[in-house]
């Protein structure tokens, strides 16, 4: 049910055709189209987070039952399990050329702010393993990685589009200034608060329009940043629970991450919809494909 269907993987194709089948003929209104428009949603949610749930999974399995003297260092394992699932969701079709350059760049970027706030103390790993650099487990870039994934599964799956998205190098702007202050605030004035200001003053007045099946809701897209910092905040507490890795104040213990930590996953937030819109621009309304592109026969025709 995407936009263009030639967005979707081969398998995600597939998907999208018996999907069409099962809902062909379903009821446009009343209770049960509501409960279908709710189920294909979470089905669509569930399906863009599988990268990321399958990190999470390993983490808390090795938690569980990883055996403390295994030959293999457990962030070693975490590192070949992370690799593994990349390389299967490019086998298996579950990820898309395109998609990995994202993911790529959030891997990049985000080891490189491992290597500086683990030297800083903002938050450390567990000392063992080979397959690291320096302080930083490779495992750590993937999580990032499963953020870049969920991005721009998103986009596709729901078919975004914005009404008054800011100047893509306005935003770019904004993004570098939001990262470089992850490194400089430990130096100099923390400038936080002023960049929350500017990302208010650019999306204050963008919507964002996505497809479920039928239905095409519209939402004030700095709610959503808000609604997604909160989940990965969620999903940061259950890895640090993990013990993926520690903050200071978890060192003696396990202590729920400080809900000051959904400010910053909030406008990493926004560095990750500027990596997303240097690969997926942001489109407007007016350029969605008509409906009858989305059927699974164009969708078959579009593919040959």
């Amino acid at each position: 049910m995407a936009d263009d269907p030639r967005e979707l993987t081969r398998l995600e194709r597939a998907i999208d055709r018996a999907a069409h089948r099962v809902l062909a003929g379903r009821p446009a209104t009343g209770a049960r189209a509501v409960l279908i428009e709710c189920v294909v949603f979470l089905l669509k949610q569930a399906w863009a987070c599988v990268f990321g749930a399958l990190l999470l999974a390993v983490i808390v399995a090795a938690r569980l039952w990883y055996p403390d003297d295994a030959p293999l260092a457990r962030n070693d394992a975490l590192t070949i399990a992370a690799v593994l699932i990349q390389v299967g969701m490019l086998a298996f079709r579950l990820e898309s050329g395109r998609e990995l350059w994202v993911i790529v760049l959030f891997h990049i970027t985000g080891t490189a702010m491992e290597l500086f706030k683990t030297d800083m103390g903002s938050w450390t790993y567990e000392a063992e393993g080979v397959l690291r650099i320096g302080a930083v487990p490779l495992f750590s870039g993937f999580m990032y990685a499963a953020v870049g994934s969920y991005m721009v599964r998103v986009y596709r799956l729901h078919e975004l589009h914005f009404t008054r998205f800011p100047p893509v190098w306005a935003t770019t702007l904004v993004a570098a200034g939001i990262y470089a202050n992850f490194f400089t605030h430990h130096f100099f004035f923390d400038l936080r608060w002023v960049l929350l200001a500017l990302v208010a003053l650019l999306w204050l007045r963008t919507v964002m329009y996505f497809r479920i099946w039928r239905a095409v809701l519209r939402v004030p897209v700095l709610l959503v940043f808000a609604g997604v910092a909160l989940f990965i905040w969620l999903a940061e507490n259950i890895a640090t629970w993990a013990g993926a890795w520690f903050y200071p104040n978890q060192v003696d213990g396990w202590e729920l991450v400080s809900p000051q930590k959904l400010v910053s996953w909030f406008l990493l937030m926004i560095i990750s919809i500027v990596l997303v819109t240097w690969v997926y621009p942001p489109r407007s309304p007016d350029d969605r494909v008509p409906q009858r592109v989305r059927s699974g026969e164009t969708a078959e025709a579009a593919e040959a």
